[in-house]
């Protein structure tokens, strides 16, 4: 096939390109419609990449990666799996699709959080609110007997 590139955005300014050498796949059985041949077509596609070792990824951004996909990683390593397609060729691509999108999701900075404070309307909104809730049980209790 042909490398993965993932396109300019936050993150990775020139975008990134895996080579294809540095990509592992497997084929495998899946399950689904295959017709005739849904008992030997190797249909689904593992696709692995060790973020550890490639070469796509300066340090920051590998840092990065690493950090934000920690869950879906066995190691270093990040396998993307595609079985939506009949075809083999068809999966490959949407694998490769998925990891490029993968990558892009990951490489990008965490968004800063700017700390703000409530507006004076919706202070008041919420003091009244909670003098009508107030209200509303003060009425249900029994009367007292002064």
């Amino acid at each position: 096939m042909v490398d993965v590139h993932v396109p300019p955005g936050p993150g990775a300014p020139t975008g990134l390109r895996v080579p294809d050498g540095e990509l592992v796949e497997q084929f495998s059985h899946a399950s689904g419609p295959g017709g005739q041949g849904v008992n030997t077509s190797d249909s689904r596609v593992q696709l692995s990449l060790d973020l550890a070792t490639t070469t796509a990824l300066d340090d920051v951004q590998r840092a990065r990666v690493l950090s934000n996909l920690a869950t879906k990683l066995s190691g270093t390593v990040l396998t993307i799996s595609a079985e939506e397609h009949r075809s083999q060729l068809r999966n490959r691509a949407a694998a490769r699709e998925r990891l490029a999108e993968t990558l892009r999701k990951a490489v990008m900075p965490d968004a800063v959080r700017r700390a703000t404070r409530p507006t004076r309307g919706s202070q008041r909104r919420r003091l009244e609110s909670k003098r009508r809730v107030s209200e509303t049980k003060r009425n249900r209790r029994p009367p007292t007997s002064d």
